[in-house]
């Protein structure tokens, strides 16, 4: 029988009629054998603490087979194209539709991408000026920055040049003997110092200033010659020489600032300046694409305008031959402009886009769509946004439900809870202690149900009326990069401070470009984490793998080697996967658990040596409270304690890191911090991905570090960790152009009587304990 229904619902309930998504028997990961109907044409929200098996019932039960079953619809040839759904561990899902999951994976790309070639926005501007720019163009490969027709020949449609200063990077009073290089990899007894004193190119002791032009042109230019290199006692070795601009463009200027390691950075920013190109000034076109306008404007205009303010200029054009041109550019702007996302240029390239924008991106290509009865699965949708903007995010979930699409959402937020037809609520805890649904019904059921949800719904962290006294200050001086505008802030040290502002007020930009470029020994801690392989885990990851090996080594006396999957303790067949995967050339592969191992990973004389009564299966696929349990040993039970802290005690030894969330992987680098001292943390949207309960642990994990001699600064929206903090750097007061701004710093206590804070209004809403506000 379908469970009990929420009073006010019109429709059957009878299992047979097509009104609900069927779930029956769902063991996906932690799931214990679900069943529900799940309406459709309606909202659904999936609620939970984190771990507890709503991402697995959304995602990895209902949207994977339904991808999976449309993708069965093509020919075999295309489904070797497509992406490859397994089937779901579940008795029936039925009644579905065509399922679009937006998830919070950022827009990936190129410095080529930009949210105008992720939008189409531009392609359709290409279009607009092909028709009735003036001088015309042939076509709109001729407007376009990726294609040699339309692009800048000297930056080659990137629009911008790195600058290496050889005044700053070279002593010319020097020789190479010297040190004449300024720059740490490249000093006096480095390797690549020794290659070019052991080419035999140059003079060693002769200054730089009285080089000869041949010599000066090899030293600098050379682009590649092969020569015997003396490596001191080694004797020589042939090699590729190649000059000092070439090696340093290829080793660092190709990855940029941000990709090296924190003590080269600011050795880097002081020799390397990154700067529009001149030829261009930046609009990655050539001349002739520059020179096409439309009243006076021209396309690299329109690229570098505030979506607000594009819309406002499509407006003013009344041609009526473009006139359905017209109407499809202004229908995607309104849209984005609606969802929060006005203050977005179509030049910003998608690499520069946090998770919740480019969630927010892919959400508006659905908008315009004349498809109806769609299932639309969102991961997360209020991530990135300040409470002021979860009502636009709102407001665009029902219009998609009005449409007669069927709307499910993974989702924290109260506010977002509040709009739902209906809830599921997992539990009762996480990872083995979850997989159940513990409340399904209306909001209002939801805060009567005393579940962990109903629970939190009222509640709210009291603003923190005592706070730390700061012991010194990391100062940011004439900030003016994007919206900023010559922002000077002292941020505090041996504190917590949050850094706070509506989507698009300038946090980001303010801290991960110029506060990293400032103090560049800060540790960034945000949501990405090297997936790696099938076999990367938290064991491996946290670096526990070698002592829990060990530890067996010892207790059995024999090679620690043994017990590595991907070592000699390897079972044969499926050389320590587990899994045996049968490629059926254009046909979906069969993954089925080798029959040698069961599944096991290990061979079987491995298996025959325990510790402690298990074997070392057994204790790779505990979850970390239970092999916290297990373990005393002093070199795994602190790292084990420190996952269990950031809430990550459902997670297993041996889980995959590609089947975590980003909030997941945020939390699971913040374990490994937990016990250093004197650091400065920078974290970016920490709560992403936690429950109401799990944000009150965090609180109190933030509070450790800080404890413990650390600084501590996070870049959040999450009310109940601002009301905590004991300093507060609010930007805006708006988005865009209408932010760049410091509104107000202090600690928390005043905040809530700022009347220039948008942050301040909502934060004194959740303090009257107003679920549903944020």
């Amino acid at each position: 029988m379908p469970p009990a229904r929420s009073a006010g619902w019109s429709d059957d309930w009878s299992s047979t009629i097509p009104g609900y998504i069927e779930v029956r028997g769902a063991r996906e990961n932690n799931l214990k054998n679900v069943s529900l109907d799940i309406p459709k044409k309606k909202i659904t929200v999936f609620t939970g603490v984190s771990g507890s098996g709503k991402s697995s019932l959304a995602f990895g039960t209902i949207a994977a087979e339904s991808q999976r079953l449309f993708n069965e619809t093509y020919p075999a040839f295309i489904q070797s194209l497509l992406p490859s759904y397994g089937q779901p561990d579940a008795d029936s899902i039925a009644n579905m539709s065509a399922a679009i999951v937006v998830d919070q994976q950022q827009l990936g790309g190129n410095s080529r991408s930009t949210v105008g070639t992720a939008t189409d926005l531009h392609t359709l501007l290409r279009l607009l000026y092909t028709r009735i720019g003036e001088p015309a163009v042939g076509n709109a490969k001729e407007l376009s920055f990726n294609d040699p027709q339309g692009m800048c020949p000297e930056c080659e449609g990137i629009g911008h040049a790195a600058e290496i200063d050889l005044d700053r990077l070279l002593d010319r009073d020097k020789s190479l003997n010297e040190g004449a290089i300024r720059f740490p990899t490249f000093e006096v007894d480095t390797i690549y110092w020794g290659y070019f004193v052991g080419s035999g190119l140059f003079d060693n002791d002769k200054a730089l200033r009285d080089f000869t032009e041949q010599e000066w042109q090899d030293f600098l230019h050379l682009p590649s010659k092969k020569v015997k290199v003396k490596m001191g006692g080694t004797g020589t070795v042939n090699v590729t020489y190649e000059g000092l601009l070439p090696k340093f463009r290829r080793l660092y200027v190709t990855k940029g600032a941000d990709q090296l390691q924190p003590h080269l950075r600011g050795p880097y920013r002081e020799v390397v300046t990154t700067g529009p190109c001149k030829h261009c000034e930046g609009s990655r076109l050539n001349a002739a694409a520059r020179e096409c306008r439309i009243e006076g404007t021209g396309i690299a205009d329109c690229a570098a305008m505030q979506l607000s303010d594009l819309a406002e200029f499509v407006r003013t054009i009344t041609e009526p031959s473009v006139g359905p041109l017209v109407s499809a550019l202004l229908t995607r702007l309104d849209n984005l402009v609606h969802i929060g996302l006005g203050y977005l240029t179509l030049d910003r390239p998608t690499t520069t886009l946090s998770g919740g924008e480019s969630q927010r991106l892919k959400l508006v290509r659905h908008l315009s769509s004349s498809l109806t009865d769609m299932t639309y699965v969102f991961d997360e949708p209020g991530v990135g946004l300040h409470p002021q903007d979860v009502q636009r995010l709102n407001e665009l979930l029902i219009g998609l439900r009005d449409k007669g699409n069927t709307v499910l959402v993974v989702e924290h937020r109260p506010a977002v809870m509040a709009i739902a037809d209906h809830l599921v609520d997992m539990g009762p805890a996480a990872g083995q202690h979850g997989g159940e649904v513990v409340f399904q019904g209306e909001f209002a059921g939801l805060r009567e149900s005393g579940t962990l949800t109903g629970e939190h719904l009222d509640s709210s962290q009291p603003v923190k009326a005592e706070v730390r006294k700061p012991d010194g200050k990391l100062s940011i001086t004439g900030a003016d990069s994007h919206n900023l505008r010559d922002v000077s802030v002292d941020i505090p040290t041996g504190v917590l401070t949050a850094v706070t502002g509506v989507a698009g007020a300038g946090k980001s930009t303010l801290i991960r470009e110029h506060l990293v470029a400032v103090h560049p020994d800060v540790v960034f801690i945000n949501q990405h984490v090297t997936r790696g392989s099938k076999r990367s885990n938290p064991a491996t990851y946290t670096g526990i793998l070698d002592p829990i090996r060990k530890a067996f080594a010892t207790a059995n006396k024999v090679s620690a080697a043994l017990f590595s999957a991907n070592s000699k303790g390897a079972c044969p067949d499926c050389q320590g996967l587990g899994l045996i995967y049968t490629d059926l050339a254009h046909l979906e592969p069969v993954v089925s658990t080798c029959e040698t191992c069961q599944g096991k990973r290990f061979n079987a004389d491995v298996l025959k040596h325990t510790l402690r009564g298990r074997d070392i299966s057994e204790v790779l696929r505990m979850s970390v409270t239970d092999a916290l349990e297990f373990f005393t040993e002093p070199a795994i039970a602190p790292v084990l304690r420190a996952m269990e802290d950031v809430g990550l005690g459902y997670l297993t030894l041996w889980q995959p890191l590609s089947t975590l969330s980003g909030g997941e992987r945020q939390r699971l680098k913040l374990a490994l911090e937990l016990e250093k001292t004197g650091q400065v943390y920078v974290l970016e949207e920490p709560t992403t991905g936690l429950h109401m309960n799990d944000v009150d642990k965090l609180v109190g994990l933030l509070d450790r570090l800080v404890d413990n001699g650390s600084t501590v600064v996070v870049i959040e929206h999450n009310l109940d960790v601002i009301a905590r903090a004991d300093w507060v750097v609010d930007l805006g007061p708006g988005a865009g152009r209408d932010g760049g701004q410091v509104v107000f710093e202090g600690p928390p206590a005043k905040l809530l009587k700022s009347r220039k804070s948008v942050t301040a209004k909502y934060l004194a809403q959740h303090q009257k304990g107003s679920a549903g506000k944020g």
